[in-house]
């Protein structure tokens, strides 16, 4: 299952890309023996500051045709990591192709989009900065990988 994290804005250079890359690389690694992978990144930006609705248009071509849609969002479901993994390797072992996490601008997801997720996953009540969410989230993508593969990297 290919993975895809799309997301509203443009990562600079910076530690924030460092930890992106190398949890993407360590996903690619882990996860292709497993049937996940590859992780790759779809970055757009609202130019005109259309708003959200403009975000999920833009949004929208990023994401694969009949992709489960997991929507980045702090109304979204708290899971533990074993439990995305799970979550992870049902939609692989459903058959599912491809995998969009979807992660929105500083207003949030558009609704309309929200409501056409298969899923929505928070980490926790906090609002967090886009950039360091596509950093927790590629570790959290590894992770899943690692305990997946029973690798000692994630410990209860």
């Amino acid at each position: 299952m290919r993975v895809r994290i799309c997301a509203v804005g443009r990562m600079k250079s910076g530690p924030e890309r460092a930890l992106v890359e190398d949890y993407t690389t360590r996903f690619d690694r882990t996860g292709r023996a497993l049937g996940l992978g590859p992780l790759t990144i779809s970055e757009v930006d609202d130019r005109k500051g259309g708003g959200m609705a403009a975000e999920a248009a833009l949004l929208e071509r990023t994401i694969p045709n009949g992709a489960v849609i997991c929507a980045m969002d702090e109304r979204g479901r708290e899971m533990t990591s074993p439990q995305f993994a799970d979550m992870l390797a049902g939609w692989r072992d459903a058959g599912r192709s491809d995998l969009a996490l979807v992660i929105g601008g500083a207003d949030g997801i558009d609704p309309a989009l929200r409501a056409r997720s298969d899923a929505m996953l928070s980490f926790g009540p906090m609002v967090w900065p886009h950039m360091l969410v596509r950093a927790m989230l590629a570790e959290q993508l590894y992770r899943a990988a690692s305990i997946l593969a029973g690798s000692p990297y994630h410990r209860v």
